[in-house]
């Protein structure tokens, strides 16, 4: 891997990360589904507009079923259910469980009989799951049903990332990153403008909230998608996802600086734990030495 690759990863990873504290300020102020679609609303001006300054065409009309089926899969359903999880619980959790989205990726690959799915893999899958179980449990947060419904929220947005991916993955090599990242970002708008619309006038924002949004739609779901698409047309899958592992240690840090939220050793086992999975289920090892080029 290229060092402007690893660095590209660090950078997704952390400003990934940062959406999570973003999400608990604006999601109470606006609401889920309003704060979705005015995510995915600036984030499709700021790509048309990058596509302009570049020349660049929209996807021809046979491609948007499928790429607003990518939409539904990698934005509507995860911005939906994640900002419905950031009025629960903190930013950390969501952080942790968003990691399990590769272990989602490789379950879909195997269903679509491209990757095999082996013991080393499976183990990874019941160690993931119970990580989640544990974080939930024994984190600072008293679970309640209210905090379980998130966590599953969560766990399925990660779910719809990872199946996503396989679709993404699919979509860099027929079309371009940048028309293809705004087109899917137009289709997301248009799928939540019925629901935002119905929920704009129980919305009450504020400065904060309104600045949350902006970094939310601009940089974290506008750029960092076309800057993510750019990286898996030019590294491996699984490369592309070791993204994933860094984000809940970005996550955890963000809250605990700028929401005061609590970071206990009680969280570590189970966080621990969805990261190794990860790991198991991708075959990504941090220490093992590239081969030598013939």
């Amino acid at each position: 891997m290229h060092a402007r690759h690893f660095i590209q990863l660090i950078a997704l990873s952390a400003l990934w990360g940062a959406s999570f504290p973003l999400l608990r300020i604006a999601s109470p102020a606006l609401g889920p589904w309003l704060l979705a679609g005015l995510r995915c609303l600036l984030a499709a001006v700021v790509l048309a507009v990058l596509m302009r300054a570049l020349r660049q065409r929209w996807p021809a009309r046979a491609a948007w079923p499928r790429l607003a089926l990518l939409s539904l899969l990698t934005v509507v359903t995860p911005f939906v259910l994640f900002n419905w999880a950031a009025l629960v619980i903190p930013a950390g959790y969501s952080a942790v469980l968003n990691a399990t989205a590769p272990l989602f990726g490789v379950l879909g690959a195997a269903v679509a009989g491209e990757e095999r799915l082996s013991a080393r893999r499976l183990l990874g899958c019941a160690a993931g799951f119970t990580g989640v179980a544990l974080l939930v449990q024994l984190g600072p947060v008293a679970v309640t049903p209210q905090v379980v419904l998130a966590a599953l929220a969560c766990t399925v947005a990660a779910a719809s990332y990872g199946f996503g991916a396989i679709l993404m993955k699919r979509a860099t090599l027929a079309y371009f990153p940048l028309p293809a990242s705004a087109a899917v970002h137009v289709a997301a708008t248009l799928i939540l403008l019925l629901p935002a619309g119905l929920a704009a006038p129980a919305a009450q924002p504020t400065l904060g909230a309104l600045l949350a949004v902006t970094v939310l739609g601009t940089i974290t779901s506008g750029f960092m998608y076309w800057i993510s698409m750019r990286l898996m047309r030019e590294i491996p899958a699984s490369a592309a996802t070791s993204a994933a592992f860094m984000i809940p240690l970005f996550g955890v840090t963000w809250g605990g600086l700028f929401l005061a939220e609590p970071v206990t050793a009680s969280m570590l086992p189970g966080g621990l734990l969805v990261l190794a999975a990860t790991a198991l289920i991708t075959g990504f090892n941090p220490f093992r030495r590239a081969p030598a080029k013939p």
